[in-house]
Protein backbone atom coordinates (compact mmCIF):
# COMPACT_ATOMS: atom_id res chain seq x y z
CA UNK A 1 0.00 0.00 0.00
CA UNK A 2 1.67 3.10 -1.10
CA UNK A 3 2.72 6.08 0.98
CA UNK A 4 0.21 8.79 -0.73
CA UNK A 5 -2.98 6.68 0.98
CA UNK A 6 -1.50 6.99 4.84
CA UNK A 7 -3.76 9.30 6.81
CA UNK A 8 -3.72 12.47 5.77
CA UNK A 9 -3.45 13.88 8.66
CA UNK A 10 -0.22 12.15 9.57
CA UNK A 11 1.31 14.74 7.33
CA UNK A 12 -0.49 17.47 8.31
CA UNK A 13 1.64 19.14 11.06
CA UNK A 14 4.48 19.60 8.62
CA UNK A 15 3.97 23.17 7.78
CA UNK A 16 4.05 23.50 12.24
CA UNK A 17 7.45 22.97 11.43
CA UNK A 18 8.21 26.77 10.00
CA UNK A 19 9.72 29.56 11.83
CA UNK A 20 7.51 31.64 14.26
CA UNK A 21 7.80 34.15 16.32
CA UNK A 22 8.09 33.94 19.82
CA UNK A 23 5.05 32.81 21.79
CA UNK A 24 3.84 32.57 25.39
CA UNK A 25 1.03 30.27 26.72
CA UNK A 26 -2.55 31.24 27.25
CA UNK A 27 -3.88 32.57 30.52
CA UNK A 28 -6.95 30.30 31.62
CA UNK A 29 -7.50 33.06 34.41
CA UNK A 30 -8.28 35.96 31.84
CA UNK A 31 -10.45 33.76 30.03
CA UNK A 32 -14.57 34.39 29.43
CA UNK A 33 -16.41 30.81 29.50
CA UNK A 34 -17.85 32.02 26.09
CA UNK A 35 -14.53 30.68 24.69
CA UNK A 36 -15.84 27.36 25.71
CA UNK A 37 -18.39 27.71 22.71
CA UNK A 38 -17.25 26.79 19.72
CA UNK A 39 -16.49 23.56 21.22
CA UNK A 40 -20.17 23.26 22.20
CA UNK A 41 -20.56 23.88 18.87
CA UNK A 42 -18.54 20.91 17.65
CA UNK A 43 -20.04 18.12 19.94
CA UNK A 44 -23.54 19.68 19.07
CA UNK A 45 -22.72 18.98 15.55
CA UNK A 46 -21.50 15.42 16.47
CA UNK A 47 -24.55 14.82 18.14
CA UNK A 48 -27.34 16.40 15.89
CA UNK A 49 -26.31 16.50 12.36
CA UNK A 50 -25.71 12.51 11.83
CA UNK A 51 -29.57 12.75 12.59
CA UNK A 52 -30.68 16.37 11.07
CA UNK A 53 -28.64 15.55 8.06
CA UNK A 54 -26.66 12.24 7.67
CA UNK A 55 -25.89 12.79 4.17
CA UNK A 56 -24.18 15.50 4.47
CA UNK A 57 -22.27 15.13 8.03
CA UNK A 58 -21.32 11.63 6.16
CA UNK A 59 -19.48 13.78 3.24
CA UNK A 60 -18.73 16.81 4.76
CA UNK A 61 -17.92 16.66 8.66
CA UNK A 62 -14.62 16.92 7.82
CA UNK A 63 -15.54 20.84 6.89
CA UNK A 64 -17.66 21.47 10.05
CA UNK A 65 -14.49 20.48 12.40
CA UNK A 66 -12.59 22.66 10.02
CA UNK A 67 -15.13 25.21 10.56
CA UNK A 68 -15.91 25.39 14.61
CA UNK A 69 -12.06 25.06 15.24
CA UNK A 70 -11.54 28.18 13.02
CA UNK A 71 -14.51 29.55 14.97
CA UNK A 72 -12.36 29.60 17.97
CA UNK A 73 -8.77 30.27 16.36
CA UNK A 74 -9.58 33.23 14.37
CA UNK A 75 -11.39 35.32 17.21
CA UNK A 76 -8.89 34.08 19.79
CA UNK A 77 -5.81 35.13 17.91
CA UNK A 78 -6.96 38.94 16.96
CA UNK A 79 -8.42 39.84 20.58
CA UNK A 80 -5.12 37.96 22.24
CA UNK A 81 -2.77 37.75 19.70
CA UNK A 82 -1.03 35.19 17.48
CA UNK A 83 2.11 34.15 20.08
CA UNK A 84 0.01 33.02 22.60
CA UNK A 85 -2.50 31.84 20.18
CA UNK A 86 -0.42 29.77 17.64
CA UNK A 87 1.68 28.17 21.03
CA UNK A 88 -1.10 26.14 22.47
CA UNK A 89 -2.46 25.37 19.40
CA UNK A 90 1.17 23.58 18.88
CA UNK A 91 1.08 22.35 22.02
CA UNK A 92 -1.39 20.54 21.59
CA UNK A 93 -1.08 19.33 18.14
CA UNK A 94 2.27 18.55 17.80
CA UNK A 95 3.07 17.27 21.93
CA UNK A 96 -0.41 15.96 22.32
CA UNK A 97 -2.62 15.32 19.21
CA UNK A 98 0.79 13.84 16.89
CA UNK A 99 1.63 11.32 19.33
CA UNK A 100 -1.94 10.61 20.22
CA UNK A 101 -2.93 9.72 16.71
CA UNK A 102 0.30 8.36 15.26
CA UNK A 103 -0.09 5.85 18.15
CA UNK A 104 -3.60 5.07 16.92
CA UNK A 105 -3.25 5.01 13.42
CA UNK A 106 -0.32 2.10 14.21
CA UNK A 107 -2.80 0.34 16.16
CA UNK A 108 -5.22 0.71 13.63
CA UNK A 109 -3.44 -0.27 10.90
CA UNK A 110 -1.07 -3.40 12.33
CA UNK A 111 -4.41 -4.85 13.96
CA UNK A 112 -5.90 -4.54 10.68
CA UNK A 113 -3.25 -7.04 9.51
CA UNK A 114 -4.27 -9.39 11.31
CA UNK A 115 -6.87 -11.77 9.39
CA UNK A 116 -9.02 -13.79 11.93
CA UNK A 117 -10.86 -15.90 9.22
CA UNK A 118 -13.50 -18.28 9.75
CA UNK A 119 -16.63 -18.20 11.45
CA UNK A 120 -18.48 -19.03 15.04
CA UNK A 121 -21.69 -18.68 15.87
CA UNK A 122 -22.64 -15.77 17.35
CA UNK A 123 -24.53 -17.08 20.79
CA UNK A 124 -24.61 -14.88 23.58
CA UNK A 125 -21.70 -17.29 25.41
CA UNK A 126 -19.61 -16.94 22.87
CA UNK A 127 -20.31 -13.18 22.83
CA UNK A 128 -19.92 -12.72 26.10
CA UNK A 129 -16.52 -14.49 25.83
CA UNK A 130 -15.26 -12.79 23.13
CA UNK A 131 -16.14 -9.17 25.01
CA UNK A 132 -14.23 -11.19 28.43
CA UNK A 133 -11.16 -11.87 25.63
CA UNK A 134 -11.01 -7.98 24.51
CA UNK A 135 -11.45 -6.83 28.08
CA UNK A 136 -8.13 -8.78 28.47
CA UNK A 137 -6.23 -7.76 26.11
CA UNK A 138 -6.98 -4.37 25.91
CA UNK A 139 -4.25 -3.78 28.71
CA UNK A 140 -1.96 -5.40 26.98
CA UNK A 141 -2.84 -3.91 23.38
CA UNK A 142 -4.23 -1.42 23.93
CA UNK A 143 -8.39 -0.56 23.85
CA UNK A 144 -7.72 0.71 20.23
CA UNK A 145 -5.15 -2.34 19.57
CA UNK A 146 -7.70 -5.09 21.45
CA UNK A 147 -11.03 -3.36 19.68
CA UNK A 148 -9.33 -2.84 15.72
CA UNK A 149 -8.76 -6.64 16.56
CA UNK A 150 -11.46 -8.44 17.68
CA UNK A 151 -14.28 -6.42 16.13
CA UNK A 152 -14.97 -8.31 12.45
CA UNK A 153 -14.86 -11.57 13.92
CA UNK A 154 -17.47 -10.42 16.22
CA UNK A 155 -19.25 -9.00 13.21
CA UNK A 156 -19.02 -12.01 11.41
CA UNK A 157 -20.15 -14.24 14.41
CA UNK A 158 -23.19 -12.06 14.75
CA UNK A 159 -23.74 -11.07 10.59
CA UNK A 160 -27.42 -13.43 10.88
CA UNK A 161 -28.84 -11.26 13.87
CA UNK A 162 -31.03 -8.99 13.48
CA UNK A 163 -31.35 -7.84 17.11
CA UNK A 164 -27.59 -6.95 17.71
CA UNK A 165 -26.90 -3.31 17.96
CA UNK A 166 -26.49 -4.00 21.66
CA UNK A 167 -23.77 -5.72 21.05
CA UNK A 168 -21.18 -3.39 19.81
CA UNK A 169 -22.31 -1.04 22.53
CA UNK A 170 -20.92 -3.39 24.74
CA UNK A 171 -17.99 -3.81 23.00
CA UNK A 172 -17.71 -0.25 22.71
CA UNK A 173 -18.38 -0.55 26.79
CA UNK A 174 -15.96 -3.30 27.55
CA UNK A 175 -13.31 -3.33 25.06
CA UNK A 176 -13.04 0.41 23.56
CA UNK A 177 -12.91 1.55 27.53
CA UNK A 178 -12.82 -0.30 30.54
CA UNK A 179 -10.20 -3.28 29.70
CA UNK A 180 -7.57 -0.41 29.21
CA UNK A 181 -7.24 0.28 32.86
CA UNK A 182 -4.55 -2.12 34.24
CA UNK A 183 -1.66 -1.14 32.62
CA UNK A 184 -0.25 3.03 31.03
CA UNK A 185 -0.39 0.72 27.98
CA UNK A 186 -4.25 0.07 27.85
CA UNK A 187 -5.25 3.60 27.76
CA UNK A 188 -3.78 6.95 27.10
CA UNK A 189 -4.51 8.70 30.49
CA UNK A 190 -2.89 5.94 32.22
CA UNK A 191 0.26 6.28 30.01
CA UNK A 192 0.68 10.34 30.50
CA UNK A 193 0.21 9.56 34.40
CA UNK A 194 2.97 7.02 33.79
CA UNK A 195 5.15 9.14 31.79
CA UNK A 196 4.75 11.59 34.71
CA UNK A 197 6.13 9.23 36.54
CA UNK A 198 2.95 6.91 37.88
CA UNK A 199 4.26 3.64 38.10
CA UNK A 200 3.20 0.47 36.10
CA UNK A 201 2.74 -1.12 39.10
CA UNK A 202 0.52 0.87 40.83
CA UNK A 203 -1.69 1.29 38.20
CA UNK A 204 -2.14 -2.89 37.76
CA UNK A 205 -2.43 -3.07 41.60
CA UNK A 206 -5.39 -0.24 42.26
CA UNK A 207 -7.43 -0.91 38.87
CA UNK A 208 -7.08 -4.21 39.01
CA UNK A 209 -10.32 -4.73 42.15
CA UNK A 210 -12.96 -1.84 40.23
CA UNK A 211 -11.72 -3.01 36.72
CA UNK A 212 -12.80 -6.57 37.94
CA UNK A 213 -15.91 -5.07 39.26
CA UNK A 214 -17.12 -3.04 36.62
CA UNK A 215 -16.26 -5.83 33.78
CA UNK A 216 -18.61 -8.39 36.12
CA UNK A 217 -21.26 -6.33 36.61
CA UNK A 218 -21.63 -5.55 32.60
CA UNK A 219 -20.51 -8.52 31.49
CA UNK A 220 -23.82 -9.89 33.57
CA UNK A 221 -26.05 -7.49 32.36
CA UNK A 222 -24.64 -7.90 28.63
CA UNK A 223 -25.20 -12.14 29.05
CA UNK A 224 -28.70 -11.22 30.34
CA UNK A 225 -29.63 -8.95 27.44
CA UNK A 226 -27.99 -11.04 24.82
CA UNK A 227 -30.20 -14.14 26.03
CA UNK A 228 -33.07 -12.07 25.90
CA UNK A 229 -32.57 -10.31 22.30
CA UNK A 230 -31.26 -13.68 21.15
CA UNK A 231 -34.71 -15.56 21.65
CA UNK A 232 -36.37 -12.96 19.67
CA UNK A 233 -34.53 -14.32 16.49
CA UNK A 234 -36.39 -16.21 14.61
CA UNK A 235 -34.84 -19.94 13.15
CA UNK A 236 -35.25 -19.15 9.97
CA UNK A 237 -33.04 -15.71 10.51
CA UNK A 238 -30.13 -17.80 12.70
CA UNK A 239 -30.31 -20.35 9.87
CA UNK A 240 -29.48 -18.00 6.72
CA UNK A 241 -25.78 -16.99 8.00
CA UNK A 242 -24.34 -15.02 5.49
CA UNK A 243 -20.74 -16.49 6.55
CA UNK A 244 -21.40 -20.18 8.20
CA UNK A 245 -19.73 -21.38 11.04
CA UNK A 246 -16.00 -22.71 9.97
CA UNK A 247 -12.55 -23.20 11.77
CA UNK A 248 -10.94 -20.19 12.87
CA UNK A 249 -7.12 -19.40 11.58
CA UNK A 250 -4.98 -16.33 11.44
CA UNK A 251 -3.24 -15.22 8.78
CA UNK A 252 -1.09 -11.95 8.56
CA UNK A 253 0.95 -13.36 11.56
CA UNK A 254 3.82 -10.77 11.28
CA UNK A 255 1.43 -8.03 12.59
CA UNK A 256 1.42 -9.98 16.08
CA UNK A 257 5.27 -9.34 16.10
CA UNK A 258 4.51 -5.86 14.92
CA UNK A 259 2.09 -5.51 17.89
CA UNK A 260 4.89 -6.49 20.54
CA UNK A 261 7.27 -3.25 19.17
CA UNK A 262 4.25 -0.62 19.81
CA UNK A 263 3.94 -2.46 23.17
CA UNK A 264 7.88 -2.07 23.03
CA UNK A 265 8.06 1.10 21.54
CA UNK A 266 5.80 2.85 24.25
CA UNK A 267 7.30 1.44 27.15
CA UNK A 268 10.83 2.72 25.97
CA UNK A 269 9.55 6.45 25.92
CA UNK A 270 8.24 6.03 29.59
CA UNK A 271 11.02 4.27 30.70
CA UNK A 272 14.01 5.96 29.33
CA UNK A 273 15.62 8.95 31.31
CA UNK A 274 17.40 11.30 28.77
CA UNK A 275 18.56 14.55 29.10
CA UNK A 276 18.66 14.95 25.17
CA UNK A 277 15.77 17.38 24.43
CA UNK A 278 14.95 20.48 22.01
CA UNK A 279 13.40 23.37 22.69
CA UNK A 280 11.01 25.02 20.13
CA UNK A 281 8.85 27.41 19.96
CA UNK A 282 8.62 27.01 23.89
CA UNK A 283 8.41 23.26 23.38
CA UNK A 284 10.15 20.29 24.73
CA UNK A 285 10.44 18.00 22.47
CA UNK A 286 12.45 15.01 24.05
CA UNK A 287 14.31 12.17 22.31
CA UNK A 288 12.34 9.16 24.17
CA UNK A 289 9.26 10.64 22.66
CA UNK A 290 10.54 11.70 19.08
CA UNK A 291 12.09 8.14 18.73
CA UNK A 292 8.83 6.90 19.76
CA UNK A 293 6.57 8.44 16.94
CA UNK A 294 9.16 7.23 14.72
CA UNK A 295 8.95 3.94 15.81
CA UNK A 296 5.73 3.84 15.77
CA UNK A 297 5.32 5.10 11.83
CA UNK A 298 8.07 2.50 10.63
CA UNK A 299 6.04 0.07 12.35
CA UNK A 300 3.11 1.34 10.37
CA UNK A 301 4.92 1.18 7.32
CA UNK A 302 6.27 -1.89 7.93
CA UNK A 303 2.59 -3.37 8.49
CA UNK A 304 1.62 -1.68 4.88
CA UNK A 305 4.60 -3.49 3.75
CA UNK A 306 4.31 -7.17 4.79
CA UNK A 307 0.79 -7.77 5.07
CA UNK A 308 -0.29 -10.11 2.33
CA UNK A 309 -2.71 -7.96 0.66
CA UNK A 310 -5.75 -10.35 0.83
CA UNK A 311 -5.70 -9.96 4.65
CA UNK A 312 -6.59 -6.32 4.15
CA UNK A 313 -9.07 -7.51 1.57
CA UNK A 314 -10.76 -9.90 4.07
CA UNK A 315 -11.00 -6.97 6.54
CA UNK A 316 -12.57 -4.50 4.61
CA UNK A 317 -9.99 -2.50 5.33
CA UNK A 318 -9.61 1.16 4.86
CA UNK A 319 -8.53 4.57 6.22
CA UNK A 320 -12.35 5.78 6.57
CA UNK A 321 -12.58 4.85 10.30
CA UNK A 322 -8.99 6.58 11.19
CA UNK A 323 -9.80 9.49 8.88
CA UNK A 324 -13.10 10.21 11.30
CA UNK A 325 -10.81 10.49 14.70
CA UNK A 326 -8.36 11.92 13.06
CA UNK A 327 -10.49 14.85 11.65
CA UNK A 328 -12.68 15.43 14.42
CA UNK A 329 -10.58 14.94 17.44
CA UNK A 330 -8.25 17.44 15.72
CA UNK A 331 -10.97 19.84 15.82
CA UNK A 332 -11.79 18.55 19.81
CA UNK A 333 -7.84 18.95 20.74
CA UNK A 334 -7.90 22.64 19.13
CA UNK A 335 -11.27 23.95 20.12
CA UNK A 336 -11.10 22.57 24.08
CA UNK A 337 -7.67 24.49 24.50
CA UNK A 338 -9.69 27.45 26.47
CA UNK A 339 -11.59 24.77 28.11
CA UNK A 340 -8.58 23.17 29.05
CA UNK A 341 -7.03 26.25 30.55
CA UNK A 342 -9.92 27.66 32.19
CA UNK A 343 -9.85 24.45 34.24
CA UNK A 344 -6.53 24.40 34.97
CA UNK A 345 -6.42 27.95 36.35
CA UNK A 346 -8.83 26.75 39.06
CA UNK A 347 -10.29 28.69 41.51
CA UNK A 348 -8.75 31.62 39.17
CA UNK A 349 -11.19 30.45 36.14
CA UNK A 350 -14.10 30.77 34.63
CA UNK A 351 -15.16 27.33 35.83
CA UNK A 352 -14.03 28.24 39.31
CA UNK A 353 -17.21 26.37 40.60
CA UNK A 354 -16.28 23.17 39.37
CA UNK A 355 -13.23 23.22 40.50
CA UNK A 356 -14.42 23.85 43.84
CA UNK A 357 -16.34 20.45 43.95
CA UNK A 358 -13.26 18.45 44.60
CA UNK A 359 -11.45 20.40 47.72
CA UNK A 360 -13.74 20.58 50.99
CA UNK A 361 -13.25 22.93 53.68
CA UNK A 362 -10.34 21.74 55.08
CA UNK A 363 -8.69 21.49 51.89
CA UNK A 364 -8.76 17.64 51.95
CA UNK A 365 -9.60 16.20 48.47
CA UNK A 366 -13.31 14.77 48.27
CA UNK A 367 -12.27 11.61 46.16
CA UNK A 368 -16.14 10.86 45.14
CA UNK A 369 -15.81 14.23 43.33
CA UNK A 370 -12.28 13.45 42.07
CA UNK A 371 -14.22 10.51 40.02
CA UNK A 372 -17.42 11.90 38.97
CA UNK A 373 -15.75 15.25 37.50
CA UNK A 374 -13.19 13.53 36.29
CA UNK A 375 -15.30 11.06 34.61
CA UNK A 376 -17.70 13.15 33.61
CA UNK A 377 -15.24 16.16 31.37
CA UNK A 378 -13.77 12.79 30.52
CA UNK A 379 -17.27 12.01 28.63
CA UNK A 380 -16.96 14.85 26.49
CA UNK A 381 -13.51 16.24 26.60
CA UNK A 382 -10.54 14.24 25.53
CA UNK A 383 -10.11 11.46 28.57
CA UNK A 384 -6.31 12.07 28.45
CA UNK A 385 -5.77 15.98 29.03
CA UNK A 386 -8.82 15.86 31.19
CA UNK A 387 -6.45 13.35 33.43
CA UNK A 388 -3.93 15.51 33.48
CA UNK A 389 -6.33 18.41 34.58
CA UNK A 390 -7.53 17.09 37.53
CA UNK A 391 -3.86 15.11 38.29
CA UNK A 392 -2.58 18.31 38.62
CA UNK A 393 -5.52 20.00 40.43
CA UNK A 394 -4.45 17.22 43.03
CA UNK A 395 -0.84 18.29 43.35
CA UNK A 396 1.08 17.16 40.54
CA UNK A 397 3.48 14.84 42.45
CA UNK A 398 3.17 11.58 41.38
CA UNK A 399 5.41 9.85 44.27
CA UNK A 400 2.92 11.89 46.66
CA UNK A 401 -0.24 10.83 44.77
CA UNK A 402 0.93 7.01 44.74
CA UNK A 403 1.27 7.25 48.44
CA UNK A 404 -0.03 9.88 50.69
CA UNK A 405 -2.82 10.68 47.98
CA UNK A 406 -3.59 6.93 46.44
CA UNK A 407 -7.07 7.31 46.56
CA UNK A 408 -7.23 11.11 44.50
CA UNK A 409 -5.18 8.96 42.07
CA UNK A 410 -7.13 5.87 41.72
CA UNK A 411 -10.61 8.42 41.46
CA UNK A 412 -8.59 10.08 38.88
CA UNK A 413 -7.59 7.18 36.87
CA UNK A 414 -11.22 5.67 36.85
CA UNK A 415 -13.31 8.61 36.25
CA UNK A 416 -10.91 9.47 33.03
CA UNK A 417 -10.62 6.01 31.79
CA UNK A 418 -13.99 4.10 32.65
CA UNK A 419 -15.92 7.17 31.49
CA UNK A 420 -14.59 7.66 28.74
CA UNK A 421 -17.03 4.86 27.46
CA UNK A 422 -20.20 7.15 28.44
CA UNK A 423 -20.03 8.51 24.81
CA UNK A 424 -18.74 8.42 21.38
CA UNK A 425 -16.50 11.14 21.48
CA UNK A 426 -15.04 10.14 25.23
CA UNK A 427 -12.77 7.74 23.92
CA UNK A 428 -11.02 7.60 20.00
CA UNK A 429 -11.85 3.56 19.62
CA UNK A 430 -15.30 4.56 20.90
CA UNK A 431 -15.64 6.19 17.18
CA UNK A 432 -13.83 3.74 15.10
CA UNK A 433 -15.81 0.64 16.68
CA UNK A 434 -19.25 2.97 15.33
CA UNK A 435 -17.67 3.55 12.65
CA UNK A 436 -16.38 0.03 11.66
CA UNK A 437 -19.69 -1.57 12.51
CA UNK A 438 -21.99 0.58 9.98
CA UNK A 439 -19.32 -0.13 7.41
CA UNK A 440 -20.97 -3.76 8.13
CA UNK A 441 -24.07 -2.86 8.14
CA UNK A 442 -25.21 -2.43 11.51
CA UNK A 443 -27.59 0.22 12.76
CA UNK A 444 -25.37 1.89 15.81
CA UNK A 445 -26.88 4.36 17.73
CA UNK A 446 -26.97 7.92 17.43
CA UNK A 447 -24.88 9.87 19.71
CA UNK A 448 -27.96 10.77 22.12
CA UNK A 449 -29.27 7.33 21.59
CA UNK A 450 -25.58 5.96 22.62
CA UNK A 451 -26.16 8.13 25.68
CA UNK A 452 -29.05 6.62 26.50
CA UNK A 453 -26.91 3.03 26.74
CA UNK A 454 -24.72 4.92 28.86
CA UNK A 455 -27.20 6.55 31.25
CA UNK A 456 -29.11 2.71 31.80
CA UNK A 457 -26.25 0.77 31.99
CA UNK A 458 -23.20 2.79 33.27
CA UNK A 459 -24.36 5.10 35.25
CA UNK A 460 -25.53 2.37 37.75
CA UNK A 461 -21.95 0.70 37.16
CA UNK A 462 -20.36 3.84 38.07
CA UNK A 463 -22.91 4.70 41.17
CA UNK A 464 -22.04 1.16 42.28
CA UNK A 465 -18.06 1.55 42.05
CA UNK A 466 -18.35 5.32 43.15
CA UNK A 467 -19.63 3.49 46.74
CA UNK A 468 -17.73 0.79 46.93
CA UNK A 469 -14.30 2.80 46.64
CA UNK A 470 -14.84 6.05 47.73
Amino acid sequence: MPLSRLPRVLLAALPALLPLPAMAAIDGAALSALWALPFAGLLLSIALMPLLAPRVWHHHFGKFAAGWALAFVLPFAASHGLGSTVHDILHSLLLEYLPFIILLSALFTVAGGIDIRGNLHGSPRLNSGLLALGTLLASITGTTGAAMLLIRPLLRANDNRRHKTHVFVFFIFLVANIGGSLTPLGDPPLFLGFLKGVGFAWTLQHMLPPMLLASAILLSVFFALDCYFYRRESADTLARDPTPDSPLSIAGKINFVLLAGIVLAVLMSGLWQSSVAWQWQGLDITLPNLLRDVLLLLILLLSLRLTPAECRRANAFDWGPIQEVAKLFAAIFVTMIPVLAMLKAGPHGAFANVVSLVGGSDGAPVNIAYFWLSGLLSSFLDNAPTYLVFFNLAGGDAQQLMHGGASTLLAISMGSVFMGANSYIGNAPNFMVKAVAEQYGVAMPSFFGYLAWSLACLIPTFAILGWVFF
